[in-house]
């Protein structure tokens, strides 16, 4: 059973022109734009104050347990 339908659709509301064509546009560039914002984030490897204050620890808790483990012999 093939159903047609014969309206032709107008798509003229979606040309550049039209006002959702413009928002179309515009969601676009936005889109794009955070795309190209994490891509440079992620590569440019930046670490926030939190990230490095709980590396730090974690390094100092790892060498006070090899510490522990291999005491130093006098």
């Amino acid at each position: 059973m093939i159903i047609s339908i014969n309206i032709p659709l107008d798509l003229k509301v979606l040309s550049p022109t039209q006002p959702l064509g413009i928002l179309i546009l515009i969601l676009g560039l936005i889109f794009t734009g955070m795309i190209f914002f994490i891509i440079y984030a992620v590569s440019t490897n930046k670490e926030s104050l939190e990230d490095r204050k709980i590396r730090t620890k974690k390094e100092s808790i790892q060498q006070e347990k090899i510490g522990r483990l291999f005491p130093k012999k006098k």
